[in-house]
């Protein structure tokens, strides 16, 4: 395996302030500090629930304002012409529990096809994950108020966060993932500016689009790097 100097680094969990309530940092200028910390792309994975997006309203509103950041973010790279790519995914949390599912493989259609996904559950989610393509990671399965969900309804386990400010218990993470013989990734769940580039999967190849994104993650075809330990 070569090393991850050598490998495509993207980071897989990111936030933006125009469509997280939580996000500090505007897109544009997040991608603009990964390009500058030498990453090839990012996953852009913005909250997606009823308490971050609501529950009333026209579906077409709602669905334009999560997808604002991932959009700012695209332009912002092609801008760049630096081959930086950003993928759309999304952390989605269902309406019984705190737990979340960073998603990836999706396109701006999909939205409109599951219209209210977020008030559905996990196996469903799962079912149109195996139907559409999609990847489903747990993240942090083991902050506070979150749980290990069923491993028959996930293609992967998030075992290092890098967000500062939770303590994600990442060991108890990654005996999970091995546990459950399912991919671990990591990434920085970046909303601020000090949470930047704490960690990254590296690829040997990298991914041309959100399709292929999911595809590799749920193979387990990358590696992980961490450079701040949490």
């Amino acid at each position: 395996m070569r090393g991850i100097m050598e490998m495509k680094k993207v980071e897989l969990h990111f936030h933006t302030d125009e469509s997280s309530r939580c996000g500090k940092v505007p897109a544009k200028d997040g991608v603009r500090m990964y390009i500058e910390q030498g990453y090839a792309g990012l996953a852009v994975t913005d909250h997606f629930s009823e308490y971050a997006c609501g529950k009333e309203g026209p579906w077409e509103d709602i669905c334009s304002r999560f997808l604002e950041g991932w959009r700012l973010a695209k332009e912002t790279a092609e801008s760049a012409g630096s081959g930086f790519q950003v993928y759309l995914g999304m952390e989605i949390r269902f309406p019984h529990d705190e737990n979340d599912f960073l998603v990836y493989g999706m396109t701006e259609e999909f939205f409109q096809k599951y219209p209210w996904i977020y008030e559905k559950e996990l196996p469903d989610l799962y079912q149109i994950a195996e139907k559409e393509g999609l990847t489903i990671i747990q993240a942090h399965p083991f902050r506070s108020v979150c749980f290990p969900a069923d491993p028959e309804c996930l293609h992967g386990i998030e075992i290092f966060n890098g967000n500062p400010r939770h303590d994600s218990h990442n060991d108890l993470a990654r005996a999970l993932a091995e546990q459950a013989g399912l991919p671990g990734t990591a990434g920085s769940d970046f909303h601020q500016v000090q949470d930047l580039a704490s960690c990254c999967v590296g690829f040997e190849k990298l991914p041309g689009d959100g399709q292929e994104l999911a595809e590799v993650i749920r193979q387990g075809r990358f590696t992980r790097e961490i450079f701040r330990g949490i």
